[in-house]
């Protein structure tokens, strides 16, 4: 388990020398690896652990190398997005009940994940995208809170939008700017620890008024 963390952490910082490596070696493929990686990450609530904003940074900063099509590769993202997430919350509303008594589930990141629905409500859901671990949950979770279709898939579209087309450009634009370009593993640790700041701040708020609730009683 240590060595698989250990890797993991390793492909998330370097993961432009990694999608770099595949596209140079494997041509067009590497929109077919991407389009995988964001679909599970956004629709499988057992790989919360793959790469989300620092990849669409990644992307972003390879098609500004011209390694990757920008016009194409957004599309296809926002698409991969949308899908994986409307997948999940399908999940959540027809298996949610039986997944979450499972041992193997973790009941931790799906409290979390209510907090976070507690605190910013239906847009939550775009708010989420930008949250790792809150970003795989969310969908699962509006889905087995049974939240109206039609408004999760609102958010879903516009949360989808926003998260692919702000990180990948913001990669083509700001990631071939040299003092960028030569520490994009600090730029990726920054993006990793401001995202998870949103998780860390709900948690705290969660546990201070369970405790604040507990001593009322």
């Amino acid at each position: 388990m240590r060595a698989f963390m250990s890797q993991l952490l390793d492909y998330i910082l370097h993961v432009d020398k990694y999608l770099q490596a595949f596209a140079q070696e494997y041509g067009t493929l590497i929109y077919i690896l991407l389009f995988a990686i964001v679909f599970c990450e956004t629709g499988l609530v057992v790989t919360p652990f793959l790469p989300g904003d620092s990849l669409l940074f990644a992307v972003g900063a390879l098609a500004a190398q011209d390694l990757i099509r920008l016009e194409i590769i957004l599309p296809l993202l926002i698409t991969a997005a949308i899908i994986g997430d409307n997948l999940n919350y399908w999940i959540g509303r027809k298996a949610g009940g039986w997944m979450v008594r499972q041992r193997w589930f973790k009941n931790d990141y799906l409290v979390k994940t209510e907090a976070f629905f507690v605190r910013h409500g239906g847009k939550a859901i775009i708010l989420a995208r930008f949250a790792p671990i809150i970003r795989t949950f969310a969908p699962f979770t509006a889905g087995l809170g049974r939240m109206h279709y039609t408004r999760f898939l609102t958010f879903s579209l516009a949360g989808g939008v926003i998260w692919v087309v702000s990180f990948g450009l913001g990669g083509y634009f700001l990631g071939s700017i040299p003092v960028i370009k030569n520490n994009l593993k600090l730029v990726f640790l920054l993006i990793i620890v401001v995202s998870l700041l949103p998780i860390i701040i709900e948690v705290v708020r969660h546990k201070r008024d369970a405790k604040k609730a507990a001593a009322a009683e």
